[in-house]
């Protein structure tokens, strides 16, 4: 008895308002007039449990009393047969799509410690009758665990030509571990992701995270101090990208000063003193850098649509 009773209240009440399919054919009493299953309506009248059934308006105005199992909801009728993008994608193993792996973060930097993790990122491109499927293809790949991220290629080339410093360097760290014939040509070419937009995302970025510092600091007394040194070598890295043209990754000329951050050997008016010093450099780079004001939107769309092309060939 109490395994009946599971099984009748194993569906959730389906509310008022919600439109159904009906899954048997149905009569009005009145005038004998008929519909086969697949008949739309809408649900007037709720039961209190499943063990009651449903009042159900026609679209004519006929109501009819159906119970759970003879009606779905018609959304979820609909969706019957189509495979879920989770389900769908599961059949499938996308890392084997990684087309460019590389270490980036602290090991690349020159910073890490004996606690240090090995954090990877990179691209995957697809073969095209996944992209092309009913179901696509995710953003990115993320294996959190690992410490792994695999950006999907097109978001990958967005993401470099708004000038994002964590996808910037990695086109630059010298720890790569896969390169294919298209993720090579990628890096001869990096250098078309470069513009004077570095200045807005990086100085932006150091600036809210370092608003976020003092609040801490007026709050609880305490900051990251990990992550004041990656805001301090960010903006150093900006500073190089608008002189010379090129993201530095390795920070060997200031490892030692870095690393005082990190341990706390530097009082906070001192990091901030350099913070701000920093900013006044970057201006003047953004003020005399020979960078364009924007990236080669062109030659990175063409490079895409021929990446696509091998996609479709493999």
């Amino acid at each position: 008895m109490a395994n009946a009773n599971i099984s009748q209240n194993f569906n959730l009440i389906i509310p008022a308002g919600t439109q159904i399919v009906t899954k048997i054919e149905v009569k009005n009493p009145a005038t004998n007039q008929s519909w086969k299953p697949g008949a739309v309506g809408v649900i007037v009248q709720s039961p209190t449990d499943n063990s009651h059934a449903y009042l159900v308006k026609l679209p004519d105005g006929t109501e009819i009393s159906l119970r759970r199992h003879e009606l779905s909801i018609r959304k979820q009728f609909q969706s019957e047969g189509l495979q879920s993008k989770a389900d769908f994608l599961a059949e499938y193993n996308l890392y084997d799509s990684v087309i460019y792996r590389c270490i980036v973060g602290s090991k690349a930097y020159g910073l890490d410690n004996a606690q240090s993790d090995t954090d990877r990122r990179g691209i995957y491109l697809p073969p095209a009758n996944l992209h092309w499927s009913l179901y696509g293809i995710p953003e990115q790949l993320e294996n959190k665990q690992n410490d792994e991220c695999y950006w999907e290629l097109q978001k990958f080339l967005i993401v470099a030509l708004k000038g994002n410093p964590n996808v910037l360097e990695c086109l630059y760290t010298p720890l790569v571990e896969t390169l294919s014939p298209v993720a090579q040509e990628l890096l001869e070419m990096r250098e078309i992701f470069l513009s004077k937009l570095v200045y807005q995302t990086y100085n932006g970025y150091v600036l809210s995270q370092f608003k976020k510092m003092e609040q801490d600091l007026r709050n609880s007394g305490e900051i990251r101090w990990k992550h004041a040194m990656h805001l301090i070598r960010l903006l150093l890295s900006g500073i190089t990208v608008l002189k010379e043209g090129f993201v530095p990754v390795r920070v060997d000329d200031y490892r030692s000063q870095l690393l005082s951050i990190r341990n706390q050997e530097v009082p906070w008016d001192e990091v901030n003193q350099w913070r701000l010093d920093l900013h006044r450099e970057f201006d003047r780079a953004f003020d005399s850098s020979c960078l364009p004001e924007r990236p080669n939107y062109e030659k990175a769309n063409q490079f895409l649509i021929k990446a696509r092309r091998s996609a479709i060939e493999d």
